[in-house]
């Protein structure tokens, strides 16, 4: 089953740099949820100081902004001290979450197959529920368009 807009956003608890985090716990207030595949790699380092840069915009609208991956907790705590990143950050070691939200897909490269994280964006709204959905997201302007589309909320 696919996810669509205005389905509750699947819960879940990670393992996070600063800590547990759960969506359960952010309830009552906008979440945007960013699956990327691998810390300190060009492309996720960018979309997280993208991220970063509008940061003030994102708590005066009063959204939280998670970023998840497969990477550990203290690979995140490293990713987040050397580039002075905003967003909290989620350790999916089993690719759970990831799962549910339908971020795990086959990739391929070179001519090989492999499965792999589909950089995706959810912007749930404080009730819980999928307000928007980016798929096979491309960095430039991204940060940008998910601050718009939360403004309209």
């Amino acid at each position: 089953m696919t996810l669509q807009i205005g389905d509750a956003a699947p819960d879940f608890t990670l393992p996070g740099d600063d800590g547990e985090i759960a969506l359960s716990a952010l309830k009552g207030r906008p979440v945007v949820l960013y699956f990327y595949p691998k810390d300190d790699t060009s492309g996720c380092t960018k979309e997280a100081q993208d991220f970063t840069a509008l940061a003030a915009e994102f708590a005066a609208a009063g959204a939280t902004v998670v970023g998840v991956s497969k990477d550990s907790a203290a690979s995140h705590a490293k990713f987040r001290a050397k580039y002075g990143l905003a967003p909290r950050l989620g350790s999916d070691k089993d690719s759970d979450v990831i799962e549910r939200y339908g971020a795990w897909v086959q990739k391929s490269m070179y001519g090989r197959t492999y499965m792999g994280v589909d950089r995706s964006t959810f912007l749930i709204d404080a009730q819980g529920k999928l307000a928007q959905i980016w798929r096979k997201v491309k960095v430039p302007g991204h940060a940008a368009a998910v601050l718009a589309a939360l403004k309209s909320l």
